[in-house]
């Protein structure tokens, strides 16, 4: 591991070139200070990543939730853009 004098802290230079040790230091520290010529400029603290899960995609429900959106109802408009659509392509 490191071995530097407090684990919070670490020189700008040993973190560019000993980043795998300064990761590991990170994951017992909660935070660790980097310096520049022995002067904090920076906090590196641990990011928790709380996102939460999508959820899957779920097509029998889908399907429920259609039939209530359209309770029995047709969609003509579909119908004639259809219909519409097939004849320009005959005589195109």
């Amino acid at each position: 591991m490191l071995d530097w004098p407090e684990m919070k802290r670490i020189s700008v230079r040993d973190l560019r070139q000993r980043w795998p040790d300064a990761e590991r230091a990170l994951n017992i520290e909660s935070e660790i200070i980097i310096t520049r010529d022995g002067k904090p400029v920076a906090r590196l603290t641990r990011y928790e990543n709380r996102a939460k899960k999508r959820r899957r995609f779920n097509p029998v429900k889908h399907g429920r939730w259609q039939s209530r959106q359209v309770a029995g109802k047709t969609v003509s408009w579909v119908d004639e853009f259809l219909i519409s659509e097939r004849s320009s392509e005959r005589k195109g």
